[in-house]
Protein backbone atom coordinates (compact mmCIF):
# COMPACT_ATOMS: atom_id res chain seq x y z
CA UNK A 1 0.00 0.00 0.00
CA UNK A 2 1.04 3.73 -0.75
CA UNK A 3 1.17 6.50 1.61
CA UNK A 4 1.57 10.23 1.10
CA UNK A 5 0.81 11.62 4.62
CA UNK A 6 2.90 9.21 6.15
CA UNK A 7 6.16 6.59 5.69
CA UNK A 8 5.69 3.04 6.83
CA UNK A 9 9.17 1.23 6.49
CA UNK A 10 10.46 -2.22 8.06
CA UNK A 11 14.03 -2.68 9.39
CA UNK A 12 15.14 -5.71 11.84
CA UNK A 13 12.03 -6.43 13.41
CA UNK A 14 11.31 -2.99 13.64
CA UNK A 15 8.15 -1.29 11.98
CA UNK A 16 9.15 2.65 11.37
CA UNK A 17 6.10 4.99 11.17
CA UNK A 18 6.77 8.95 10.34
CA UNK A 19 4.06 11.09 10.21
CA UNK A 20 5.21 13.37 6.81
CA UNK A 21 3.19 16.33 6.51
CA UNK A 22 6.25 18.64 7.52
CA UNK A 23 4.65 21.85 6.12
CA UNK A 24 2.23 21.34 8.38
CA UNK A 25 4.06 19.93 11.50
CA UNK A 26 2.78 16.79 10.85
CA UNK A 27 -1.08 17.70 11.69
CA UNK A 28 -3.64 15.15 11.35
CA UNK A 29 -6.17 15.32 8.26
CA UNK A 30 -8.64 12.60 7.34
CA UNK A 31 -5.88 11.36 5.04
CA UNK A 32 -3.41 11.13 7.22
CA UNK A 33 -5.95 9.19 9.74
CA UNK A 34 -6.83 6.65 6.81
CA UNK A 35 -3.04 5.88 6.35
CA UNK A 36 -2.05 5.82 9.82
CA UNK A 37 -5.30 2.92 10.37
CA UNK A 38 -3.76 0.69 7.60
CA UNK A 39 -0.24 1.10 8.54
CA UNK A 40 -0.83 0.28 12.05
CA UNK A 41 -3.21 -2.86 10.63
CA UNK A 42 -0.24 -4.15 8.24
CA UNK A 43 2.12 -3.68 11.72
CA UNK A 44 -0.30 -5.59 13.81
CA UNK A 45 -0.91 -8.32 11.24
CA UNK A 46 3.08 -8.68 9.87
CA UNK A 47 4.16 -11.49 12.57
CA UNK A 48 7.87 -10.33 11.49
CA UNK A 49 7.38 -6.76 13.56
CA UNK A 50 8.56 -7.07 17.16
CA UNK A 51 8.44 -3.35 17.81
CA UNK A 52 6.79 -0.08 16.44
CA UNK A 53 8.63 3.39 16.04
CA UNK A 54 6.71 6.67 15.84
CA UNK A 55 7.84 10.09 14.82
CA UNK A 56 7.39 12.68 12.27
CA UNK A 57 9.49 14.05 10.19
CA UNK A 58 10.51 17.79 9.47
CA UNK A 59 10.70 20.18 12.80
CA UNK A 60 7.62 18.97 14.63
CA UNK A 61 6.13 15.49 15.97
CA UNK A 62 2.89 16.27 15.70
CA UNK A 63 0.60 19.44 16.11
CA UNK A 64 -2.40 17.90 16.53
CA UNK A 65 -5.73 18.49 14.04
CA UNK A 66 -5.19 20.54 11.45
CA UNK A 67 -8.22 23.24 11.97
CA UNK A 68 -8.14 23.48 8.01
CA UNK A 69 -8.99 20.30 7.11
CA UNK A 70 -12.06 20.44 9.63
CA UNK A 71 -15.01 22.70 9.57
CA UNK A 72 -16.64 24.62 12.40
CA UNK A 73 -19.73 24.26 11.29
CA UNK A 74 -22.48 22.99 8.85
CA UNK A 75 -24.58 25.52 7.88
CA UNK A 76 -26.50 26.83 11.33
CA UNK A 77 -25.58 23.67 12.75
CA UNK A 78 -22.20 22.77 14.65
CA UNK A 79 -19.73 19.77 13.47
CA UNK A 80 -20.21 17.17 15.43
CA UNK A 81 -16.57 16.84 16.81
CA UNK A 82 -17.80 13.34 18.94
CA UNK A 83 -18.03 12.07 15.59
CA UNK A 84 -14.47 13.08 14.94
CA UNK A 85 -13.41 11.80 17.93
CA UNK A 86 -15.10 8.15 17.75
CA UNK A 87 -13.92 7.92 13.84
CA UNK A 88 -10.29 9.14 14.26
CA UNK A 89 -8.99 9.83 17.38
CA UNK A 90 -10.28 7.21 20.16
CA UNK A 91 -9.42 4.05 17.41
CA UNK A 92 -5.77 5.13 16.95
CA UNK A 93 -5.21 5.50 21.10
CA UNK A 94 -6.89 1.77 21.63
CA UNK A 95 -4.96 0.42 18.58
CA UNK A 96 -1.53 1.90 20.30
CA UNK A 97 -2.13 0.26 23.21
CA UNK A 98 -3.15 -2.92 22.26
CA UNK A 99 -0.59 -3.49 19.97
CA UNK A 100 1.02 -6.90 21.29
CA UNK A 101 4.49 -5.41 20.88
CA UNK A 102 6.25 -2.55 22.17
CA UNK A 103 6.02 1.14 20.79
CA UNK A 104 8.12 3.49 21.02
CA UNK A 105 7.38 7.38 20.46
CA UNK A 106 10.47 9.67 19.12
CA UNK A 107 9.14 13.14 19.69
CA UNK A 108 11.00 15.75 17.70
CA UNK A 109 10.11 19.52 17.77
CA UNK A 110 6.44 20.52 18.96
CA UNK A 111 3.77 17.77 20.11
CA UNK A 112 0.68 20.03 20.44
CA UNK A 113 -3.11 18.94 20.89
CA UNK A 114 -3.50 15.69 19.62
CA UNK A 115 -0.13 15.24 18.55
CA UNK A 116 1.02 15.31 22.25
CA UNK A 117 -1.77 12.84 23.26
CA UNK A 118 -0.60 10.59 20.51
CA UNK A 119 2.91 10.35 22.31
CA UNK A 120 2.14 9.62 25.45
CA UNK A 121 -0.10 6.94 24.33
CA UNK A 122 2.64 5.09 23.10
CA UNK A 123 4.70 2.52 25.78
CA UNK A 124 8.33 4.78 25.96
CA UNK A 125 8.56 8.12 24.90
CA UNK A 126 11.94 9.63 23.98
CA UNK A 127 12.00 13.36 23.09
CA UNK A 128 14.62 16.06 22.08
CA UNK A 129 15.83 18.12 23.92
CA UNK A 130 14.16 21.04 21.77
CA UNK A 131 10.75 19.00 21.87
CA UNK A 132 7.84 20.56 23.96
CA UNK A 133 4.23 19.29 24.69
CA UNK A 134 1.38 21.38 24.36
CA UNK A 135 -2.39 21.18 25.87
CA UNK A 136 -3.46 23.32 23.56
CA UNK A 137 -7.02 22.13 23.47
CA UNK A 138 -8.24 25.22 26.19
CA UNK A 139 -6.89 27.64 23.72
CA UNK A 140 -9.90 27.12 20.87
CA UNK A 141 -12.57 25.86 24.06
CA UNK A 142 -11.94 21.98 23.76
CA UNK A 143 -11.06 19.99 26.28
CA UNK A 144 -8.30 17.31 26.24
CA UNK A 145 -8.88 14.34 23.76
CA UNK A 146 -6.73 10.91 22.49
CA UNK A 147 -6.69 9.87 25.99
CA UNK A 148 -5.34 13.06 27.72
CA UNK A 149 -7.56 13.54 30.52
CA UNK A 150 -6.89 9.75 31.19
CA UNK A 151 -3.02 10.25 31.04
CA UNK A 152 -2.42 12.98 32.59
CA UNK A 153 -3.86 12.54 36.00
CA UNK A 154 -2.09 9.05 36.11
CA UNK A 155 1.30 10.48 34.26
CA UNK A 156 1.72 13.75 36.32
CA UNK A 157 -1.26 13.69 39.36
CA UNK A 158 -4.26 15.91 39.02
CA UNK A 159 -2.51 19.07 40.54
CA UNK A 160 -0.30 19.04 37.24
CA UNK A 161 -2.85 17.78 35.07
CA UNK A 162 -5.48 20.77 35.76
CA UNK A 163 -2.68 23.34 35.22
CA UNK A 164 -1.86 21.97 31.74
CA UNK A 165 -5.16 20.95 30.48
CA UNK A 166 -6.45 24.79 31.81
CA UNK A 167 -3.84 27.01 31.02
CA UNK A 168 -2.51 25.09 27.97
CA UNK A 169 1.11 25.84 29.31
CA UNK A 170 4.04 24.53 27.04
CA UNK A 171 6.22 21.62 28.64
CA UNK A 172 9.86 21.53 27.57
CA UNK A 173 11.24 17.81 27.10
CA UNK A 174 13.50 18.74 30.28
CA UNK A 175 10.72 19.42 32.40
CA UNK A 176 8.56 16.22 30.72
CA UNK A 177 11.22 13.92 32.34
CA UNK A 178 11.72 15.55 35.44
CA UNK A 179 7.58 15.31 35.90
CA UNK A 180 7.54 11.75 35.05
CA UNK A 181 5.75 12.46 31.75
CA UNK A 182 7.87 10.92 29.09
CA UNK A 183 11.06 8.23 29.78
CA UNK A 184 14.11 9.99 28.42
CA UNK A 185 15.15 13.61 27.11
CA UNK A 186 17.77 13.72 25.20
CA UNK A 187 20.12 16.18 22.90
CA UNK A 188 18.20 16.50 19.54
CA UNK A 189 20.97 14.71 17.39
CA UNK A 190 21.11 11.55 19.08
CA UNK A 191 16.88 11.12 19.32
CA UNK A 192 16.22 8.77 16.28
CA UNK A 193 19.35 7.36 16.75
CA UNK A 194 18.36 6.19 20.33
CA UNK A 195 15.21 5.98 19.93
CA UNK A 196 16.08 3.41 16.46
CA UNK A 197 18.25 1.73 19.01
CA UNK A 198 16.20 1.37 21.79
CA UNK A 199 13.24 -0.07 19.08
CA UNK A 200 15.86 -2.46 18.03
CA UNK A 201 16.63 -3.51 20.98
CA UNK A 202 13.32 -3.82 22.16
CA UNK A 203 11.96 -6.21 18.99
CA UNK A 204 15.41 -8.40 20.63
CA UNK A 205 13.19 -9.04 23.84
CA UNK A 206 10.77 -11.81 24.89
CA UNK A 207 7.95 -9.75 23.24
CA UNK A 208 5.04 -11.91 24.32
CA UNK A 209 6.58 -10.98 27.69
CA UNK A 210 6.36 -7.10 27.13
CA UNK A 211 2.96 -8.09 25.70
CA UNK A 212 1.81 -9.17 28.50
CA UNK A 213 3.32 -6.37 30.67
CA UNK A 214 1.13 -4.05 28.76
CA UNK A 215 -1.89 -5.70 29.58
CA UNK A 216 -0.78 -5.82 33.28
CA UNK A 217 0.09 -2.30 33.52
CA UNK A 218 -3.64 -1.31 31.49
CA UNK A 219 -5.69 -2.88 33.45
CA UNK A 220 -3.83 -1.57 36.64
CA UNK A 221 -5.37 1.72 37.53
CA UNK A 222 -9.13 0.58 37.76
CA UNK A 223 -8.45 -2.62 39.87
CA UNK A 224 -7.86 -3.26 43.51
CA UNK A 225 -4.74 -5.16 44.74
CA UNK A 226 -6.63 -7.90 44.86
CA UNK A 227 -7.96 -7.65 41.16
CA UNK A 228 -4.47 -7.09 40.17
CA UNK A 229 -2.78 -9.95 41.83
CA UNK A 230 -5.33 -12.07 40.27
CA UNK A 231 -4.37 -10.42 36.55
CA UNK A 232 -1.00 -11.09 37.29
CA UNK A 233 -1.40 -14.83 38.31
CA UNK A 234 -2.92 -15.21 34.96
CA UNK A 235 -0.98 -13.15 32.43
CA UNK A 236 2.26 -14.76 34.71
CA UNK A 237 0.21 -18.15 33.54
CA UNK A 238 0.26 -17.45 29.68
CA UNK A 239 3.69 -16.08 29.89
CA UNK A 240 5.41 -19.35 31.63
CA UNK A 241 4.11 -21.59 28.91
CA UNK A 242 5.90 -19.10 26.07
CA UNK A 243 9.15 -20.73 24.13
CA UNK A 244 10.65 -17.20 24.66
CA UNK A 245 10.48 -18.24 28.79
CA UNK A 246 12.19 -21.61 27.98
CA UNK A 247 14.71 -19.98 26.40
CA UNK A 248 15.37 -16.93 28.82
CA UNK A 249 15.94 -20.14 31.49
CA UNK A 250 17.88 -21.86 29.51
CA UNK A 251 20.31 -19.29 28.49
CA UNK A 252 20.69 -17.98 31.79
CA UNK A 253 21.42 -21.69 32.78
CA UNK A 254 24.08 -22.19 30.43
CA UNK A 255 25.23 -18.58 30.97
CA UNK A 256 25.27 -17.57 27.44
CA UNK A 257 23.21 -14.65 25.98
CA UNK A 258 19.31 -16.09 25.06
CA UNK A 259 18.03 -15.80 21.36
CA UNK A 260 14.20 -14.97 21.83
CA UNK A 261 12.02 -15.12 19.05
CA UNK A 262 8.68 -13.12 20.43
CA UNK A 263 6.59 -16.39 20.82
Amino acid sequence: MSYSTIILTLSDGVATITLNRPDKLNAFTAQMHGELRGALASVAADKSVRALLLTGAGRGFCAGQDLADRAVSAGDEPVDLGHSIETNYNPLVRTLRALEIPVVAAVNGVAAGAGANLALACDIVLAARSASFIQAFCKIGLIPDTGGTWMLPRLLGMARATGLAMLGDKVSADRAEAWGMIWKCVDDEQLLPNATALAADLARQPTRGLAFIKQALAASPSNTLDQQLDVERDLQRLAGGTRDYREGVAAFMAKRAPSFEGR
